[in-house]
């Protein structure tokens, strides 16, 4: 179902969180990581162009060290503009199944910058987005809850026939419930922190 899953890194505690669960969920589906770096430009965004680019590399670099590590290919990119117009048109371009992306950046401004930048991707994407957050306490450790949430949901997006088609697995702070439906199978992203649910109907089968 996920064959590439973009990790947007700024090399931070937040986004280093996020690789971590997309690396997880790479070995799990066999996908790639795709590492993309973006450098800010307009009045919000760096002001040291050298500087960032710098800054842009090292952070995707991590990410390919990591990955190879962990046996997982890896795509590098290092972009320049509007950081959520990047990573979209990114995903458009590369045919991306999943965006894994922190809630929390580095402290200061661009902690308020990567929230920000999330929430927009969350809200344009037409594919799956998770969201990982650095300390919030998991609720959510029960996989048969976990489970129960995912149906509800389903059900409520109209499926039909709805049955666990395998063990629901947990990384960091979500859930990805795969389920067997009358339509075909789904994936169901349930946030362990909020009990938030996110049926996946933008992945590719």
């Amino acid at each position: 179902m996920y064959q590439h899953i973009l990790v947007p890194t700024d090399g931070s505690d937040g986004t280093r969180q996020s690789l971590t669960h997309g690396l997880t969920l790479a070995e799990r589906f066999d996908a790639t990581i795709h590492a993309l770096s973006v450098v800010p430009e307009g009045p919000l965004g760096t002001l040291q162009s050298d500087e960032g680019h710098s800054a842009a590399e090292r952070a995707v670099e991590r990410v390919e060290v990591e990955a190879t590590r962990e046996g997982v290919d890896v795509v590098t990119a290092v972009e320049q503009g509007v950081p959520h117009e990047e990573i979209i048109a990114y995903a458009d371009d590369h045919d991306i199944d999943m965006i894994v992306m922190g809630t929390q950046g580095r402290t200061g401004l661009d902690r308020v910058l990567v929230g920000s930048v999330t929430e927009r991707i969350v809200r344009m994407a037409d594919i799956p987005v998770v969201t990982v957050r650095l300390s919030d306490e998991i609720r959510i450790e029960d996989a048969d809850e976990a489970a129960r949430i995912a149906r509800k949901a389903a059900g409520a997006e109209g499926y039909d026939d709805i049955t666990v088609s395998d063990d629901p697995h947990r990384t960091s702070a979500s859930w990805i419930v795969p389920l067997e439906t009358g339509s075909g199978p789904l994936h169901v992203h349930v946030d362990a922190v909020t009990s938030e649910a996110r049926v996946a109907k933008g992945s590719k089968q």
